[in-house]
């Protein structure tokens, strides 16, 4: 498949290794930055969401998305993404991704808008949930890509996901240009889909937050 990902704020926690280890399933690993693990929450801008060689369509190919991750490696020692949660407004894109993707899309009602200066307004009610998330962010349009061994490359240069299927772990990959990053001026934030998936409140402010205009994304089928 062929999307693009556009106005993200990557917002991260440190989080005990050990709580997270205990919510992975057999064959992964949690992957650690000088003894941290870490959670991040992550809303932006699902464009031109298509097959490869098929044109986006109106209403279909354009939605929004906000995912809970960690990071971790498997026993073949490849890093990559756990997702523990991603909410999506649009009901194809969660079907086809738990379909075909095992992934853990969850139905939500969101709404967001950029305005000229690059201020995001970004909301998101989980379906049965009561509490509407705000996300209020710009990221700045001075950027650089990050640094081998940083810890922004860390959190951001990811080209790995894993799944939990029916017949075992798999993986699936994704190809783009390295992430231009840049600092994040942040106005609001939420901390509910990090409850939503059972963990506690960190009551505090992310520690780590980065953005992004975005990157062209190419998305490949789940293997072993």
């Amino acid at each position: 498949m062929f999307q693009r990902w556009d106005e993200l704020a990557f917002l991260h926690w440190r989080w005990d290794p050990a709580e997270i280890q205990a919510t992975l399933p057999p064959g992964l690993q949690v992957d650690t930055f000088e003894g941290d693990a870490w959670l991040g929450v992550v809303p932006f801008f699902m464009r031109s969401v298509r097959p490869r060689f098929c044109p986006a369509v109106p209403r279909l190919s354009h939605f929004l998305e906000l995912n809970l991750r960690t990071y971790v490696f498997d026993e073949q020692g490849r890093s990559g993404v756990w997702f523990y949660s991603l909410d999506c407004n649009q009901p194809l894109a969660v079907w086809t991704a738990r379909t075909f993707f095992h992934l853990p899309y969850e139905h939500a009602r969101m709404n967001a808008d950029a305005t000229h200066d690059g201020w995001v307004r970004y909301g998101s009610r989980r379906d049965g949930d009561d509490h509407d998330s705000e996300f209020v962010y710009r990221a700045s349009r001075q950027t650089h890509p990050a640094e081998p061994g940083s810890l922004e490359f860390f959190l951001a240069e990811r080209y790995l996901l894993f799944a939990n299927t029916p017949g075992g772990l798999r993986v699936g990959q994704v190809h783009h240009k390295p992430y231009p990053l840049g600092e994040v001026d942040l106005a609001a934030w939420d901390d509910r889909v990090i409850r939503l998936n059972g963990f506690e409140s960190p009551g505090r402010a992310p520690d780590h937050v980065i953005g992004s205009p975005g990157v062209t994304v190419d998305i490949f089928p789940l293997t072993t």
